[in-house]
């Protein structure tokens, strides 16, 4: 990353921390105070085509064509190898004791599972050949347009609607829906299936469709 190497080891360093967060959204601002993405955006584009990180980026439209309402300031930076995220979150004193990997496996350490989790999801879409793509309105004014959607897929045969798939993942078995059921209820014209990803078994329940996390590669 010659001539922006700093800028780099800065985002790569900040990537746990930012994906421990409740939104998961990357600002720049916790990097340098009056920070602008201008000043940073070959830095992410280079740990993105190094295949270093996913970006993930808000469409603010949940139609056809999400590259067209893509925001490209609003994003989501996560891993491409999750192996890598919890060794570099973990990474007290230059290497990850087994310890920490064996009490991460038998679920014993207390941390946000929701980021690995979605860190794994991220990883598995992009392998399936999707862009990655959120939805997030962090309206003030009116709370039945706040919401925030992990992920957005589109079909693969598209019609004259119903084209867009949002997608919201879940680490545990205890979890509400509140941003999925309004994103259905004020995009139905633009709704394919709704899935939620999650560790229970797969149903179809109120329209929307449970599938287990290991099931994420079939959408």
């Amino acid at each position: 990353a010659q001539g922006y190497e700093m800028k780099v080891e800065q985002i790569f360093d900040d990537i746990p921390s930012q994906l421990q967060k409740h939104e998961k959204k990357f600002k720049l601002s916790s990097l340098k105070k009056e920070a602008r993405f201008r000043d940073y955006e070959e830095a992410i584009f280079w740990l993105s085509d190094a295949m270093i990180t996913n970006i993930a980026y808000n469409s603010t439209a949940p139609v056809l064509g999400l590259k067209l309402n893509m925001e490209r300031m609003t994003l989501k930076c996560y891993m491409a190898d999750t192996g890598l995220l919890i060794s570099h979150a973990f990474d007290e004193n230059g290497i990850v004791s087994e310890e920490i990997y064996k009490k991460l496996l038998f679920d014993k350490l207390e941390f946000n599972k929701g980021m690995i989790v979605e860190n794994v999801v991220a990883q598995m879409l992009t392998a399936s050949g999707h862009k990655l793509y959120f939805y997030s309105n962090s309206s003030r004014n009116d709370a039945s347009s706040r919401m925030e959607i992990d992920f957005l897929v589109a079909k693969s045969k598209i019609t004259n609607r119903h084209n867009i798939s949002p997608i919201e993942v879940k680490s545990s078995k205890n979890y509400t829906l509140t941003s999925l059921k309004k994103f259905c209820s004020q995009y139905k014209e633009q709704l394919y299936i709704p899935y939620v990803l999650h560790p229970g078994d797969l149903k179809e329940e109120n329209g929307i469709t449970y599938l287990p996390l290991y099931m994420t590669p079939f959408l």
